[in-house]
């Protein structure tokens, strides 16, 4: 004889509206008329790979994430203006002087060189245009604790000049390569600040 099936009452629960923070950014999409030189770049500039392609849309990552990048096909779009409201640019970090000034060096043996490098006294930052003119910034932090880089934007030094000092990746690297301590070559150098700008 079968004994009747009883069915599990249904879990209840409650989903909690406590303020919370994502757990991680996963991806930006970018749309574009130059397709291809934008999977180029994007895969040369982060070292990415294509995980989907298709005629509309490209996925790319360059770890375990599914995609981190999309690009999205849309032919015949207008240029963009740079001085319009809009996506100003998107940061990549490494997680030391050696990512950052080893991916400077292979980039600009491929001809992808940055427009703005500066020291913004947290980060050490790098920034390209894409294709279609979009910036893409690299960094590392100049200090070896996130506590001590938010300790530096509550600093006098940070209130008079936010932006930060214009440096020389060519001689950054130079030194670096010749073995000058790394905390020297991230502490922000003294110099005029740099206007704002993507």
């Amino acid at each position: 004889m079968d004994i009747p099936h009883q069915a599990e009452a249904p879990l209840r629960r409650t989903a909690p509206m406590a303020p919370r923070a994502p757990d991680a950014f996963a991806h930006c999409v970018l749309r574009t008329s130059r397709y291809q030189a934008m999977i180029d770049w994007y895969c040369t500039l982060l070292n990415a790979r294509v995980a989907h392609r298709a005629e509309r849309l490209c996925f790319l990552t360059y770890d375990e994430e599914h995609h981190r990048l999309a690009i999205v096909n849309v032919p015949g779009l207008p240029e963009q203006d740079l001085e319009t409201a809009r996506l100003l640019h998107i940061a990549y970090s490494y997680t030391d002087l050696a990512g950052l000034l080893g991916t400077y060096k292979r980039l600009k043996a491929a001809g992808i060189v940055p427009y703005r490098p500066i020291n913004h006294g947290p980060t050490l930052s790098l920034y390209y245009r894409d294709p279609d003119g979009t910036a893409v910034e690299l960094q590392v932090d100049c200090y070896p604790t996130k506590a001590e880089a938010a300790a530096f934007l509550q600093s006098e030094a940070f209130h008079a000049n936010p932006i930060g000092v214009a440096v020389d990746p060519d001689a950054l690297l130079a030194a670096w390569e010749a073995g000058a301590p790394e905390a020297e070559l991230l502490r922000r150098p003294d110099g005029p600040a740099m206007r704002s700008q993507g």
